[in-house]
């Protein structure tokens, strides 16, 4: 069974993915984080990755977290350069809400060998942008711009094309730090109207909005700067 069916498919919905972004963590609230959630029912797993990778050892970081954890580790990578063979799989995206060529195909075309290379698990994964009212890394770094916040239907409209392309999983994204999440409407849409495992990130820095995400949709959540602030958030969401 791939990691794909046994954590998105057949696994147990409405549970959380820790983002890891190398650059920002330090060893000890790396240790507290991973502690914390290898005991919290909640966490499925670990996405590592980050807008721009500047100085950090991917490798040594990576084969350190699959050290502490049993619960999968998959890339989330924010180009070609971010990949290791030490992660359980990787997150390949395609930033379907934007229309700049490199990250709609030419990464991919780059990251294709070195995936096979390194033998990991490719998850075709339709990444989709959504408006938070303030601009965000990846916008600056993918020079693409958000799909509308108030315009579901063009976002729904994203999400069918990505399924109908064959992608496996749908990521909606506010943001990393976003000041408001992805709209409970838009999150509704989307699972209503397709049948891949939904996954819904950024802004989502309260266990209310965690929550609210959930009960619009989302089959999997991503919590990332909140955890760097506080790596005892994660407690809090198994009371």
């Amino acid at each position: 069974m791939s990691l794909y069916e046994k954590l998105f498919l057949n696994g147990e919905k409405k549970r959380v993915l820790v983002l890891l972004d190398p650059d920002k963590i330090g060893e000890e609230k790396l240790d507290r984080l991973i502690r914390n959630s290898n005991e919290s029912s909640i966490v499925a797993g670990f996405l590592v990755g980050s807008s721009i990778l500047i100085s950090s050892d991917l490798d040594e970081f990576v084969r350190k977290v699959k050290e502490m954890t049993k619960k999968p580790v998959v890339l989330f990578p924010g180009s070609h350069s971010q990949l290791t063979p030490y992660a359980d799989a990787v997150l390949f995206l395609s930033l379907l809400s934007g229309r700049n060529p490199q990250y709609l195909i030419d990464e991919q075309v780059r990251m294709a060998p070195l995936v096979k290379k390194m033998r990991l698990e490719p998850i075709p994964t339709a990444y989709i942008l959504i408006d938070s009212t303030t601009a965000t890394s990846v916008e600056f770094v993918t020079d693409t711009r958000p799909l509308p916040r108030d315009k579901k239907d063009l976002v729904i409209a994203h999400a069918l094309a990505a399924e109908y392309m064959g992608f496996r999983l749908i990521y909606l994204e506010a943001g990393s730090g976003a000041l408001l999440p992805v709209p409970s409407d838009i999150i509704k849409g989307v699972k209503e109207n397709t049948s891949v495992p939904l996954v819904v990130g950024g802004g989502l820095n309260t266990p209310e909005k965690i929550q609210h995400a959930f009960s619009s949709g989302a089959d999997f959540t991503v919590i990332g700067n909140k955890l760097e602030e506080n790596p005892d958030f994660i407690r809090g969401l198994d009371e």
